[in-house]
């Protein structure tokens, strides 16, 4: 260690740091005076993603210039490691993903299985933490890992803040026709993204409010797609949707620094999303060309959240002990109304439903921490309690109704999880160790309507252990080396087991399954990390063993030729693969990250008995694939205002439920200016630029084969402009 100031002598001593806590106490340094002057100093550089102990990745917003202006899925994905597809992050290939912000689950992002990132702006957003082998101290659910969404805070002196605008325009043409009959698709799609952050601090208080609003247009769906049955009958159709959304949400509260060793921090979040779909499928007979079908849709969809949190912190005079205490409370409305109209060649009728989900999360924690001799202890507990009436109504025509109207009604989720923690890491000069256990009790209940077809009430409880542990070996400074066990579970979330059937699909009708159970991973790692002045390589090898994985099954069980879309565990899987990341500074100007992922997935054979429309039993060979993706950023500095992004991605041909998915490539651009004395900042970005993203699939059920493409809105331009005071 070193000090050094300007008019005094610099002092040195040799000092073992570690890496497990942010704090160590040196007691008081004295300095020599000096009359010797220095000329100012700037010292600039740039923060390794990959941490020491290659447990957490982070990577800033602000830094992904080519998704400036976006929603958070698209942001994220421009991030080493992350893919996405369907609306979700995949890490590694994987969707079992828990997403925080700012270190909570909350219902924006799901409190199971992940939801809703591809409406929340990135422009509230500070920086994405990427956890792939999350300690005890985090939640166990999420085999794939964690990502964490820190919002944005200031907590600078007196009054600051930041105004941004961003606009743009997507779905530039039309890539591939319409079939006949059908409303246009959207063309020319606005994006409008104003944000507003305020920070206030005075002596003990500090007020904060960030604000975000992100109105987008969307061709979000543009899919076509040919079923062939094995006896024969060919149909060619297409679901187009056109979607406006408008997504508000803000967060505000204040910070109470009572004195030197306790705070206090209340704060409140709240959102509203609204999503209207105009959809329109229509479906061809694809053996003699004739118009068998025409459904038009209008999906009205309203999502409220609103989260209050109290946040107590005491710091004991040593750095780094401390107690942390919090509760939050979360509310969540689902409203959905679905109209749509139903035309076939000798009628034509009009029905609906709708939809009431509210959901109620109460979550109280309690963490220790306390940095030790060689080590770091944490220890807390959890205690979770969440509720979820749901209602849904079906509005049947008098006759020709497609609706199953003996399949709605009401149904409860109820859910209460207690859990303890301890962890604790030991280091030394070489050898860092880390080991921790959670036990976690859950208990969910599923109660259903009595008259429900054909569904009665369920519910599962476990009490488990999700142990974990880590060795990291410093080879030198620049080389570690660690290994890493943890064992995590996949719970079902309440739209997983939702027993009713939804028709955003003619002809495809997803449920869910009250008797899904949870899916329980036993995870293994191996990653070495080198750093060299300009940059870093980073690999790891991984291998996760998944028992009872969750996917959907689709079936048919009639002559009708609808397909059913059921939720169901389905043994055994494996995910095997490597990843690398590279990051290297070429010049003063370019600076590039190479991200490489190749994994095996395999998914062994597997019988289900489905229960709804009626008891019916499928049964799949083994699926297996071996995968990967390819990642590109590299970043360029024109003088010292300017820099620039440019992103290549490619995804490798994946096997997905019951059938593969094509492999798809993408280029992205981005370009930032800073203004105004560096309080200003424009930035111009365009996404797909090749026009090559199409997600072509195929899937084989028990008597049909199903292929698709998707030619859905990728193609986006967007410009802003942001200022700082």
């Amino acid at each position: 260690m070193e000090v050094t100031y300007i008019g005094y002598r610099k002092y040195s001593s040799p000092v073992f740091i570690g890496s497990n806590s942010e704090f160590i106490d040196l007691g008081t340094i004295l300095l020599e005076e000096d009359v010797q002057q220095l000329d100012e100093v700037v010292v600039t550089a740039q923060q390794d993603a990959v941490a020491g102990a290659m447990d957490k990745k982070t990577y800033s917003v602000d830094d992904n210039v080519s998704q400036s202006g976006g929603s958070v899925l698209q942001a994220m994905n421009n991030l080493p490691g992350v893919t996405t597809q369907d609306g979700q992050v995949q890490l590694r290939g994987n969707n079992q993903v828990v997403v925080l912000i700012d270190g909570k689950q909350t219902a924006i992002t799901g409190f199971g299985r992940q939801n809703g990132l591809d409406n929340i702006p990135a422009s509230a957003i500070e920086k994405i933490e990427i956890i792939n082998n999350p300690s005890a101290k985090y939640d166990a659910n999420g085999n794939a890992g964690i990502i964490n969404i820190v919002l944005k805070k200031e907590e600078q002196k007196g009054l600051n803040g930041k105004v941004s605008l961003s606009t743009g325009l997507g779905a530039l043409w039309v890539r591939k026709e319409n079939l006949p009959g059908i409303r246009p698709q959207y063309q020319a799609t606005p994006k409008i993204n104003p944000s507003l952050s305020l920070n206030y601090r005075k002596k003990k208080i500090n007020l904060f409010l960030q604000a975000d609003n992100l109105y987008t247009e969307t061709l979000n769906k543009n899919e076509f797609v040919t079923r062939t049955y094995e006896e024969g009958t060919v149909i060619n159709q297409q679901l187009k949707r056109n979607r406006n959304t408008n997504f508000f949400t803000s967060k505000a509260g204040i910070d109470w620094f009572m004195n030197d060793y306790n705070t206090l921090t209340v704060s409140g979040f709240f959102s509203q999303e609204s999503i209207k779909d105009y959809g329109d499928q229509p479906f061809f007979s694809g053996n003699e060309g004739e118009n068998l079908r025409l459904w038009q849709f209008l999906e009205d969809e309203v999502l409220t959240a609103a989260m209050a949190s109290l946040a107590y912190e005491h710091k004991f005079q040593q750095p780094g002990h401390k107690l942390n205490v919090g509760f939050n409370y979360t509310f969540h409305r689902e409203d959905e109304k679905y109209f749509f109209t139903n035309t076939r060649p000798i009628f034509t009728t009009e029905e609906s439903f709708f939809l009431i989900a509210d959901q109620k999360v109460a979550d109280f924690t309690l963490d220790y921490t306390r940095p030790m001799k060689h080590g770091l202890l944490e220890t807390g507990l959890k205690f979770r309690r969440r509720t979820i009436p749901t209602d849904m109504q079906f509005n049947p025509s008098a006759s020709n109704s497609v609706l199953d109207t003996g399949a709605d009604g009401l149904a409860t989720y109820k859910e209460t999880i207690p859990a303890v923690y301890g962890n604790y890491t030991y280091e030394v000069k070489k050898l860092e160790a880390e080991i921790g256990l959670r036990v976690e009790y859950v208990d969910l209940q599923y109660d259903v309507d009595p008259n429900h077809n054909p569904y009665q009430s369920d519910g599962y409880d476990y009490f488990q252990p999700f142990p974990n542990a880590r060795l990291t070996y410093k080879i030198n400074d620049r080389n570690k080396l660690s290994a890493f066990y943890n064992r995590r579970v996949d719970r079902p979330d309440e739209v997983d087991i939702r027993i009713f059937p939804k028709y955003d699909d003619a002809e495809i009708i997803k449920v869910g399954n009250p008797a899904l159970r949870p899916q329980f991973t036993n995870r293994f790692e191996l990653g070495y990390k080198n750093g060299w002045n300009n940059g870093y390589f980073y690999g790891a090898a991984y291998h996760r063993i998944s028992d009872g994985t969750i996917t959907r099954v689709a079936t048919t069980v009639d002559t009708t030729n609808l397909i059913y879309n059921i939720s169901q565990n389905a043994g055994k899987s494996y995910n095997t693969g490597i990843e690398v990341d590279i990051s290297q500074e070429l010049s003063d100007k370019i600076n590039m990250n190479l991200n490489l992922n190749a994994y095996y997935n395999q998914i062994d054979a597997f019988t289900v008995v489905n229960q709804y429309p009626v008891e019916n039993t499928f049964t799949a060979e083994q699926q297996q694939i071996y995968s990967g993706n390819v990642k590109l950023n590299t970043n360029f500095k024109f003088g010292k205002n300017t820099e620039a992004q440019l992103t290549a991605i490619y995804l490798a041909p994946d096997i997905i439920p019951q059938g593969t998915i094509d492999s798809r490539f993408s280029l992205d651009f981005g370009i930032k200016k800073a203004i105004q004395n560096g309080k200003g900042e424009l930035f111009f970005n365009a996404t797909d630029l090749l026009n090559t993203m199409v997600i072509r699939k195929e899937i084989n059920g028990n008597n049909f084969t199903y292929t698709s493409s998707d030619y859905y809105e990728t193609q986006v331009i967007r410009f802003g402009y942001s200022y700082k005071f």
